[in-house]
């Protein structure tokens, strides 16, 4: 019997979800008599992508209903602070025989998050005002839709598609249509005025059958006020100068008074795509570009380890040792000192701490932000980093 290869969230929790190894080193560790010792975890990335200088923090609420029910304690940045290398994000304090088999759950949401997160965020920065709608599901496995939505809402994204978000994220999806409804009918015309009965404004589709100039005339002329937009999914093969098409089309549109009439642009929609065309374009549709996203690669390392009555500062070779905070300063200068120091800004004024306890024993302390509040925090330091206005 054919099946979906998906794992419950049962599974994810209770550690099933995790490599070999992990198990492994559980069972060595209870039969060693070392399942008391204590260690301080924490998750962090020594690298970037090529060309990034920072990446957004997401995914944290999933973290965290993993480890719930857990005896640990953890510490954590906010989700959706934006970070770089080495710089402590998240510390996990407990038993690790009680946590460790979960690092390869842990991992995969917050670099899955992260990276999508990261991207979207990327794509507002170049986008600016224009609209960015997230279209980008059918590159990614089904099971993972609501999380894609959810990540890439939080880099700031206006809008998502998921049918489900709704249920999930409390956003209400948008989208235009698909090249199928037009092939489907056999008739642009025909299409539109059925999409527009049934939904009233539109953004009409305009590159199914014809050139992009002589469908979009036609769609004010069969839609009338009803449509709102255009969208251009032009093929690679069809392309050329995209900057030209876009161009003409809006030309045509306002011999016909219609400047009302925006126009959305899809299909292969990376940064660079965006710089090219966002003074000629009202806004963009982005998929694969932000679920294939290049990994933040996260890690998750000991950097403390209970022993002899005391904390004592241990890790492997490459990593900095000993439970740390990230300190940010009012000139945005950022500080990773030793936990409980008191570093001093340059140029003066307090240093923010940036990790805070979470979690207790398994109990998340604090209520978790919603998703806009989320957003809102990261473009507003895409704002302070001088990407936004």
């Amino acid at each position: 019997m054919a099946r979906i290869y998906a794992a419950s969230p049962d599974e994810i929790r209770s550690g099933r979800i995790t490599d070999v190894y992990f198990e492994r080193t559980r069972r060595i560790v209870e039969r060693a008599g070392l399942s008391d010792v204590r260690v301080r975890m924490e998750i962090h990335a020594y690298s970037l992508p090529k060309g990034y200088e920072w990446a957004v923090f997401a995914g944290l609420e999933e973290a965290l209903a993993i480890l719930e029910g857990r005896p640990v304690d953890v510490y954590s940045v906010p989700e959706g602070t934006i970070f770089r290398r080495k710089e402590p994000l998240m510390v996990i304090e407990g038993r690790y025989y009680d946590f460790g088999v979960l690092e390869t759950a842990l991992l995969g949401v917050l670099r899955f998050s992260s990276s999508i997160a990261t991207k979207a965020a990327r794509v507002r920065a170049a986008a600016g005002d224009r609209i960015v709608l997230y279209f980008g599901l059918r590159a990614l496995h089904p099971a993972v839709a609501p999380a894609a939505d959810r990540a890439a809402y939080i880099g700031g994204v206006d809008a998502v598609s998921g049918l489900e978000a709704p249920e999930y994220l409390g956003l209400e999806p948008r989208g235009t249509m698909p090249h199928a409804l037009i092939i489907l009918f056999g008739d642009q015309r025909e299409a539109w005025k059925r999409y527009a009965e049934l939904y009233g404004e539109t953004i009409a589709l305009v590159d199914t059958f014809y050139d992009e100039r002589i469908e979009a005339v036609m769609a004010a002329e069969t839609l009338g006020e009803k449509l709102v937009g255009v969208r251009l999914d032009t093929p690679g093969s069809r392309r050329g100068r995209m900057r030209d098409i876009v161009e003409e089309v809006r030309w045509a549109l306002n011999l016909m008074g219609r400047r009302d009439v925006k126009i959305i642009v899809s299909g292969g929609i990376d940064e660079d795509k965006i710089a090219e065309l966002k003074d000629v374009v009202d806004g963009f549709g982005v998929g694969t570009a932000i679920s294939a996203a290049p990994s933040i690669d996260l890690s998750m390392d000991i950097v403390e380890i209970y022993r002899n009555g005391r904390w004592e500062p241990v890790t492997k070779r490459g990593k900095l040792p000993g439970f740390k905070q990230l300190y940010i300063c009012p000139n945005g200068s950022r500080i990773v000192a030793p936990w409980g120091s008191k570093p001093e800004c340059p140029g003066g004024g307090e240093p923010k701490p940036m990790l805070s306890k979470v979690m207790e024993s398994g109990k998340i302390t604090k209520p978790l932000p919603g998703l806009d509040e989320i957003r809102r925090y990261v473009l507003s330091q895409l704002r302070d980093m001088g990407l936004l206005k």
